[in-house]
């Protein structure tokens, strides 16, 4: 019997090619931040119970919460729509709790996207970065 290969079973781990998309945009978005001088703190941040957050980094004294939007091919959805207000509400409760137990303390925290366009064995990924795409929400403060 042949089973599906999203399914976990023992001797198998592969994700599915949908998920594996995702972390692959992630690698080449983080390559393109470490080439700008930004220190990558982690990846795949689980904070608290539901947040996760793609990239941390720090430009400076400068918290950098990285959300990276991965897709196939161009012209799906405009990567600011992409992260909606109740996103942009989790990832800012994500970035204070986690800035709260850094040390030194970050003066600021800045939001940004990069949309990668492009699949893994192509043609080099388009690369596209938005700093400061959108600002820490209002029912927050570091």
């Amino acid at each position: 019997m042949k089973f599906p290969p999203f399914l976990s079973f023992p001797g198998r781990r592969k994700a599915p090619d949908h998920l594996s998309l995702g972390v692959w945009g992630e690698k080449r978005a983080e390559k393109m931040l470490r080439r700008k001088g930004v220190k990558i703190l982690g990846r795949r941040v689980r904070v608290g119970r539901h947040d996760e957050l793609d990239l941390i980094a720090r430009d400076g004294d400068m918290l950098v919460v990285v959300e990276v939007k991965t897709r196939s091919r161009e012209g799906l959805e405009l990567p600011r729509k992409s992260v909606t207000y109740e996103k942009q509400r989790r990832l800012s409760r994500a970035a204070v709790r986690y800035a709260r137990r850094l040390r030194p303390k970050p003066a600021g925290i800045r939001f940004d996207i990069v949309e990668v366009i492009g699949t893994p064995g192509r043609v080099p990924p388009k690369i596209r970065h938005l700093p400061g795409a959108f600002g820490l929400h209002s029912d927050f403060r570091l």
